[in-house]
């Protein structure tokens, strides 16, 4: 893996930033910090970080404001929330502000450079700038929740973008619901699989021509779900 990754630490809480900027640099990664949404906004614009981490609560301008302004100005790459509880991902609510992803207060060090990694590794492996998988007549850009369908742009919500690319990595497998359970919720979720079938429907009706009958997100009875292509 390259190493010579940069990643922008967006947050106000000064110990918390030292804490996560300490152990991603001794991970070997380029760690830009800074501490509100203004001055955030600029480094970022100038540096072209690999990966924002941005804090929500942000004093002067917030964490949505300043990651829907970056996207106005072009700036495509990974930008992961931070936010101080979950009931702030409902916030990120109709996530049409362009964050790639979020992690929830308090987060464990490890769980955070792990996904990270994830994300490098899928991103930033690909030879093109921005990561992209097609399928039919479709096209995903899980950076920034975008599905191109026959030339039009469709928002994915953050969760359908998990999911969605979860499937688009492991196409034609059999995926039984508690492993697409914890992928996309993580480990600590209180989720049931209602849940998550709803969020399969919603998602149907996003890429299926006839969701009632599914070409590619398809229903493995008693056991999950299996996405073909």
């Amino acid at each position: 893996m390259n190493k010579e990754i940069k990643i922008a630490l967006v947050e106000d809480d000064e110990n918390l930033r030292f804490l996560v900027g300490e152990r991603l640099q001794s991970e070997g990664y380029k760690v830009l910090e800074s501490n509100n949404g203004e001055e955030a906004e600029k480094m970022i614009l100038d540096e072209q970080p690999d990966i924002v981490l941005l804090d929500w609560m942000l004093p002067g301008k917030q964490g949505s404001e300043v990651c829907a302004s970056l996207r106005a100005k072009g700036f495509d790459k990974l930008v992961i929330m931070t936010t101080a509880k979950a009931q702030d991902v409902d916030k990120i609510g109709a996530y049409n502000f362009g964050v790639s992803d979020y992690i929830t207060k308090p987060f464990n060090m490890d769980v955070l450079v792990a996904m990270i990694e994830s994300k490098i590794k899928f991103s930033l492996s690909s030879s093109e700038k921005t990561e992209s998988h097609k399928f039919g007549n479709m096209e995903h850009q899980p950076n920034t929740h975008l599905l191109i369908k026959d030339g039009r742009k469709i928002e994915l919500t953050i969760l359908e973008n998990r999911i969605l690319l979860y499937f688009l990595k492991n196409k034609n497998k059999v995926i039984n619901r508690e492993e697409l359970m914890m992928e996309v919720w993580g480990y600590n979720a209180d989720v049931n699989t209602r849940t998550l079938d709803m969020h399969i429907v919603r998602l149907r009706k996003k890429i299926e021509n006839n969701p009632d009958s599914p070409t590619y997100l398809q229903t493995v009875r008693g056991i999950g779900y299996k996405f073909v292509y």
